[in-house]
């Protein structure tokens, strides 16, 4: 099996040198193709597995093998386009659905789990499993009902579970003895669904599974969800008007959530259901099963104060408390916890005493100089952290994440050059993954021992541009701030006009210490911009206080995208008189709110895909905020953009704002798009909406993303005055 590999991370051919910034950006997908993903370290340490597509334009990924026992060699253990004999991929609604949640704009092998030796690797393309042998480098096709979503090996390799029509199957690694063990009935067949994630789960708590695999192999926990109670909204293509709309389970603030339940099945189908008090604490927001402890659930309170942590019996399904969280505002999830240590002791991300900390049993192991982020990797010895500067750091490092060890007897950076870094480990072997500010993408480090033993090679294009940035903080709140000015810019060209680039709110940092972050921003600062990146408070990164005090209040984010601006304008040539901003999601609602709320300061807008009536978005990202709108109905007024009276207090004078939104979007429908534009005509005020026919909240596809910036371009430059 044989797969082109170009140059890496070399100077580009001609073609896409000669390319212009927007479509460079739009063809690699933000410079993401040809870098490598998606890493798994063999136990033993001989191997590091991993997807990479073959070229910086290339959408689709295969599955390498790093041999560390080879000196470092890679080769390729399942290519897609010889698997599927050149035929194109085909993706069931189901899986396109997944991918959305989970951002994934590439094709070919985009996700893949394997057994615990790392022997035996699972994936689908086009709907059918195939599993590869990644000693070997061998790849085959597994007949079974299609189409397949989310196959993976049981920890000994002998079997392989899948969902298919909504029921979790399991088959034998080598084909033999296909089986549902948990499918839904006559009754259930149009709600119910096995062994995957719903919606709000992995659109919001960052839980893209429902099931997992005992360490011994013999039986799998296994999510029921049923949509019965959620409400059903129509998702239409303009366009195609002969096509019939798309009817998505949609469960919107205040409104009934997806009923999900949990069973131990064995691979004899025998069921045991796992019993929790799922009225008090409806979200199944984490599970972990290793061989370190009893199954592990993270269960949270609709309002998100409270959440316990749960051992299961699989037995007889029955559960018993190890410990119990709660807070004021809200509890926050984290990517790797909890999960046991080889000795039984409990570990989690806490916030304790004003800072985000790793909890080892009862006992904290960080103190407030770190904001932890992330569970890595978790042994005997060791947890392997992501963290950024906490508030007791003497250091703001503005915009570094740094990858640590922990243990009792202290704390060891294991990254040092000043960036972004994270990190996959198992025994002695480490993957490290850098970005900083003066090398395009990242670099992936292998260690042994915190020794570099390999590297894994990228081939993701260079961008044709290098961004000017400069990090500081703004303002009596030390708002982390980055500044762009145009490339060749020098103080006697005079004051520039401002344009303000923030996502600034919740889960959303983008003042970091790298360099790919800032490739749009440096591009329309060369279109002649001071471009202003701020991250205001509801941004993560910096401490829980931070964080959560945009409780009740999310106008609190444009307070301080103004505070920056100001603070900034006496260190930069920035032109007060022309003020605009742009954003997508948060930053598109940001952005309207900026021109409806604050026209003093701000000129113009670019809203894209905005939230603009905050009912009309889901129940658990916005209830964490906000409450329920049916108690909190104010909270929710104040913070819209729109209501059922028209525009939300709305400043004077008026000013230019564009909107763009994708029709097909189902994260954040274009209802919201609309009823702003609604509202905007009522009142009497000019405004440019451009609807994007088929595209997603993501807007993947080439031309559009390319003609997306132009266009948000030629509208700042007439609404600012500037041509």
């Amino acid at each position: 099996m044989t797969i082109e590999t170009p140059e890496t991370d070399g100077p580009q051919d001609g073609a896409a040198q000669r390319l212009s910034f927007p479509r460079q950006h739009a063809r690699t997908q933000r410079f993401s193709l040809g870098a490598p993903r998606a890493f798994t370290v063999a136990p033993d340490g001989s191997r590091v597995v991993f997807v990479r597509s073959a070229s910086g334009t290339d959408r689709t990924g295969a599955l390498w093998v790093l041999d560390l026992a080879d000196g470092g060699a890679e080769r390729v253990a399942a290519d897609p386009r010889a698997l599927l004999d050149g035929s194109a991929e085909r993706l069931s609604a189901a899986e396109r659905a997944r991918r959305e949640r989970s951002r994934e704009g590439g094709s070919g092998i985009v996700g893949y789990a394997t057994d615990a030796a790392v022997e035996l690797a699972a994936f689908a393309l086009s709907g059918r499993l195939f599993v590869a042998e990644l000693r070997a480098g061998t790849a085959r096709e597994l007949s079974v009902p299609a189409p397949v979503i989310d196959p993976r090996p049981s920890p000994d390799g002998r079997h392989v579970a899948y969902v298919s029509g909504g029921a979790l199957r399991v088959t034998g690694a080598d084909g033999e003895g296909d089986r549902a063990l948990a499918a839904p009935d006559a009754v259930e067949a149009d709600t119910v669904t096995y062994g995957l994630a719903e919606f709000i789960a992995a659109e919001e708590m960052d839980r893209h599974r429902g099931f997992w695999w005992s360490p011994e192999s013999d039986r799998l926990l296994v999510a029921r969800v049923d949509d019965a109670p959620v409400r059903r909204w129509w998702i239409a293509d303009p366009a195609h008007p002969d096509r019939e709309p798309a009817s998505v389970a949609y469960p919107a603030a205040g409104t009934d959530n997806a009923d999900v339940r949990l069973f131990v099945v064995g691979l004899d189908g025998v069921r045991t259901e796992v019993a929790w008090d799922r009225a008090r604490y409806p979200y199944l927001a984490r599970v972990h099963w290793s061989a370190d402890g009893a199954p592990l659930l993270l269960v949270q309170a609709r309002d998100q104060r409270s959440a316990l942590y749960l051992a299961v019996d699989p037995d007889n399904g029955s559960t018993r408390m190890v410990h119990a969280d709660e807070d004021a505002d809200w509890l926050e999830l984290f990517p790797g916890s909890p999960s046991w240590s080889p000795s039984g002791r409990l570990v989690r991300i806490a916030d304790e005493g004003g800072a985000r900390v790793l909890a080892w049993g009862e006992r904290p192991l960080t103190s407030p100089q770190l904001h932890v982020r992330a569970v890595l990797d978790v042994t005997e010895d060791s947890a392997l952290i992501s963290a950024s500067a906490g508030p007791g750091a003497a250091d703001p490092e503005i915009g570094e994440v740094h990858v640590y060890r922990v243990n009792e007897l202290g704390v060891e950076r294991v990254s040092q050059e000043p960036g972004v870094h994270s990190a996959v480990r198992a025994g002695e072997v480490t993957v490290l993954v850098s970005a900083t500010l003066d090398h395009p993408g990242s670099r992936v480090s292998v260690l042994r021992d915190g020794k570099q033993v390999a590297t894994v090679a990228s081939h993701a294009q260079r961008p044709g541009l290098t961004p000017r940035v400069t990090l500081l903080e703004g303002g009596a709140r030390r708002i982390p701030c980055a500044v762009l000015l145009p490339t060749g810019y020098e103080p006697a060209d005079g004051p520039l006009p401002v344009l303000m680039d923030p996502y600034g709110g919740p889960h959303g940092q983008r003042v970091m210490k790298a360099h790919n972050v800032y490739l749009t921003s440096q591009w329309f600062a060369d279109q002649g911009f001071a471009v202003v990146v701020a991250d205001g408070r509801g941004t993560p990164g910096r401490s829980p206080a931070w964080e959560k005090s945009v409780k009740g209040d999310l106008t609190r984010t444009l307070d301080d995208q103004v505070e920056a601006l100001h603070a900034l304008a006496e260190r930069f040539p920035l032109d007060l008189g022309r003020v605009a901003m742009r954003g997508w999601s948060f930053g598109g609602y940001l952005s309207a709110m900026a021109v409806l709320r604050r026209p003093d300061v701000f000129h113009a807008a670019v809203v894209g895909a905005p939230v603009t009536d905050l009912r009309l978005y889901d129940t658990h990202y916005q209830e964490r905020y906000l409450d329920d709108p049916r108690t909190s109905p104010e909270a929710y007024r104040n913070s819209s953009l729109v209501s059922d009276d028209g525009l939300v207090d709305p400043g004077e004078p008026h000013r230019p704002m564009q909107i763009i939104h994708g029709l097909a979007d189902d994260n954040v429908v274009v209802a919201h798009a609309l009823r702003l534009s609604s509202a905007l005509l009522a009142a009497g005020r000019p405004h440019e909406v451009l609807p994007l026919s088929g595209v997603t909240h993501m807007t993947p596809q080439e031309q559009v993303a390319e003609n997306l910036l132009l266009l948000q371009v030629d509208f700042l430059k007439r609404a600012l005055s500037l041509t």
